[in-house]
């Protein structure tokens, strides 16, 4: 059985396709991925005449998606479509729409295996778990069950990067590539997919639902890769990396010997001790993020549940610029309950902490996450989920009065924190409704100049040093390089719209691979 993958361009590479494909090829089946906007897609579609093509979906491309199935559909109707990912698994009434299939909800990679070898053999297969089918007589909806969670991630192989290395070389030659080391994540934050998932889709306790790759795993993965591919740095996406001591001691002191590549990580405030950093230091740790959130007490733990304290952000904070790491800051803005002044001290906070590379998002009550029934019960009117941004960082889903307000304050947050001496103005200049445009000109700038001053520290890393790796120098050559990007862009996007409703896509570029504003938040 042939099984393509179709999807957009991300700024890094799609770890959940890599462990599907692992998966599929090891059980005997062909794997192909397709990057879109493509203006040969539908030829190349064609060429590999594939018997299911998969879509792993978010909140707000979702529908961009579905029209694509549409078109596939149109060329060749008898490919079986999947759609999976986040929104189809909490949505999963996406089966409904016209030319889908079958929606999967969860993990995946026992699913299609068991789906392809049934398909392969002419059997039934529509009481496979983790499967909504949709009848294609009848067009009834047979919803079955979930299978348990993987427990054992190291059974399941190294993720398949070939399948996404041969479709875009631009993920291929990147210097940064994306590693994880665990599934679930014990936190109850009431914004995140996790306990979502964790409770309405699996039923399951912390035990079940956490789970760690081993050391020893992990490192030959990235020794394979580093031997294969070009690989300078190493990202870990892992929502909480200091998550166990033990792992975290053998972690840091096997990493050094075994690899030596400079890495950074996400940590747990409230799980973060001066022991953890100093391990992470010598181990080759140069940048770390802490989730700071929200300064209020009552946003950030009463609304987003957070369970940290004021102390255990600024101590995480001030251990990590203590021991030579760049400090990143994770942040959101528009959580429900708070106000204006809330949203400030946030940037308070950032300032306090000095934080070097303040990341912000804008809260999305997204379906099922605990925080959508917050939002409603405090009264306020929330878009349809068709209706949501692709893009968390420009524009809130929830109906504020203040809107404008918030999403300005979002503009300027990054500048504030890193020139507090901006923040006098700050409060009357997010009032301004009609400068809204050159804020967001003035953001995209400055979270470029960011991405410069961290492909700096990512080059010294390295051992790589003069005038082409300065800050000023990478931050002219990335605003020349993507303005001209956006204009062939423009160009793809007009050819693109013969078959879609507009709809703007923006084309993966070399430059963004690693670009910390598209992983301030793991998805």
């Amino acid at each position: 059985m042939k099984v393509l993958f179709i999807e957009e361009y991300l700024p890094q590479e799609m770890l959940g396709i890599m462990w599907l494909s692992r998966a599929i090829k090891d059980a005997g089946h062909e794997t192909k991925a397709l990057f879109i906007p493509d203006t040969q897609w539908l030829d190349k579609l064609k060429e590999y005449n594939p018997d299911v093509v998969c879509y792993s979906v978010t909140t707000g491309i979702h529908t961009f998606l579905v029209d694509v199935n549409r078109k596939v559909k149109e060329v060749m109707p008898n490919v079986y479509s999947i759609f999976g990912g986040p929104h189809a698994t909490f949505t999963p009434e996406l089966v409904e729409e016209v030319g889908v299939d079958a929606i999967c909800r969860g993990e995946g990679e026992y699913a299609i295996v068991e789906l392809l070898e049934r398909m392969r053999q002419g059997q039934p297969f529509q009481d496979i778990q983790n499967f909504w089918f949709k009848d294609p007589k009848t067009g009834e909806i047979i919803k079955n069950p979930q299978r348990p969670l993987v427990q054992d991630l190291d059974s399941l192989g190294f993720p398949d990067r070939e399948v996404i290395y041969d479709a875009g070389a631009v993920y291929r030659d990147a210097d940064r590539k994306v590693f994880v080391s665990q599934r679930g994540c014990p936190m109850p934050c009431s914004f995140c997919f996790h306990h979502a998932w964790k409770k309405k889709v699996y039923d399951v306790k912390n035990s079940e639902y956490v789970r760690k790759r081993s050391v020893s795993h992990l490192i030959q993965e990235i020794q394979q890769v580093k031997a294969k591919y070009n690989l300078k740095f190493v990202h870990f996406v892992d929502d909480i990396f200091n998550l166990r001591n033990d792992w975290m001691e053998e972690f840091c002191e096997r990493y050094p010997k075994e690899v030596g590549l400079p890495f950074d990580v996400i940590l747990m405030a409230n799980m973060t001790t001066e022991r953890h950093i100093e391990l992470l230091a010598k181990a080759g740790c140069v940048y770390a993020r802490i989730a700071l959130e929200a300064a209020s007490d009552y946003v950030r733990n009463a609304v987003f549940r957070k369970h940290t304290t004021r102390k255990q952000l600024t101590d995480a904070s001030f251990w990590i610029r203590k021991h030579g790491i760049r400090l990143g800051t994770l942040n959101m803005l528009g959580g429900p309950g708070g106000t204006i002044e809330d949203e400030l001290d946030t940037l308070r906070l950032n300032i306090e902490c000095k934080a070097d590379h303040p990341l912000v998002s804008i809260m999305q009550p997204y379906p099922q996450f605990d925080i959508e029934n917050i939002t409603r019960q405090m009264g306020y009117a929330i878009s349809a989920y068709d209706e949501f941004p692709d893009n968390f960082r420009r524009t809130s889903s929830i109906q504020y009065d203040n809107k404008r307000e918030i999403e300005n304050l979002h503009k300027w947050f990054p500048i504030a924190v890193r020139y507090p001496w901006v923040m006098p103005i700050v409060p009357k200049a997010i009032k301004i409704k009609w400068m809204a445009r050159p804020y967001l000109i003035m953001y995209m700038l400055f979270a470029e100049y960011l991405v410069a001053e961290q492909s700096k520290l990512y080059a010294k890393a390295q051992g790589l040093s003069g005038f082409r790796y300065s800050t000023p120098v990478d931050f002219t050559y990335r605003v020349i390089t993507k303005g001209v990007m956006r204009v062939y862009d423009t160009i793809m996007i007009n050819m693109f719209k013969r078959f879609f409703a507009p709809r703007r896509q923006q084309l993966a570029i070399s430059l963004q691979m690693g670009d910390e504003r598209v992983v301030a938040h793991m998805d």
